[in-house]
């Protein structure tokens, strides 16, 4: 959403922001409320492999790096996440495991991550930082209510354990749901795939939506100028 954001010339330092604000809400209220209500599942993980392999892993990031050049190449936002997805997805469907990731590689990813949206915030975001963080804090508390919602009526149609699904749906990460339904063995895969549709659904349509979104206001705004001057 931050690449995304700078491509269009949002505030890249509000939509981190934002979305950092959207994770600690989520992590902190859904898998708490799950733990007070006594919710288990009785779907424990079973990883494909627990092994490192330096091999394997050179080969694994060989691959996925190539995924993430190709996707460049097609102009696809956020080429590297859809292309390591679209290269590792169907190896592990196959049960091609060939390392897993170690721990240090992880945190590194995700520090380095860490550090490239902390260094976008500006010293004026700090000004109007409480209107914007309550803005936000209501919005992912309302989309909650509406995961919630949505998950028990899908759980009720496809006939699934209804707290799977509905931390499947709600607006977390990948990494934060997936370790609440490890832990809660709460079928991991599933609340995984449904994490990873909903980040490539929202990596594919969002700029195409927004731009199309954008080029409406603009017309407005010349309807209405060209109304105004006659």
């Amino acid at each position: 959403m931050s690449v995304l954001g700078e491509r269009f010339g949002a505030r890249v330092d509000r939509v981190a922001s934002a979305q950092g604000i959207r994770l600690i809400i989520v992590v902190t209220t859904v898998p708490t409320a799950f733990a007070l209500l006594g919710v288990h599942g009785a779907d424990p993980y079973v990883p494909g492999t627990t092994t490192f392999s330096p091999g394997g892993f050179a080969l694994l990031m060989a691959a996925t790096g190539a995924g993430g050049l190709l996707v460049t190449a097609l102009r696809l936002p956020n080429a590297f996440v859809l292309g390591s997805l679209a290269v590792a997805i169907p190896l592990t469907a196959m049960e091609i495991n060939l390392s897993a990731t170690p721990t240090f590689a992880s945190n590194a990813g995700q520090c380095l991550l860490g550090c490239a949206l902390g260094a976008r915030f500006e010293r004026d975001f700090f000004y109007g930082a409480p209107r914007f963080v309550v803005a936000v804090a209501a919005t992912v508390i309302g989309a909650i209510f509406l995961s919630l919602g949505f998950g028990w009526i899908a759980a009720e149609l496809a006939g699934l354990y209804p707290a799977t699904v509905i931390l499947g749906m709600t607006p977390g990460g990948v990494a934060e749901m997936s370790i609440t339904a490890k832990v809660l063995q709460l079928g991991v895969p599933l609340v995984t795939s449904f994490h990873v549709i909903r980040v490539v659904a929202l990596l594919l349509c969002t700029a195409p939506v927004f731009a199309r979104l954008r080029r409406w206001r603009r017309r407005g705004y010349h309807a209405s100028d060209e109304a105004r001057s006659r």
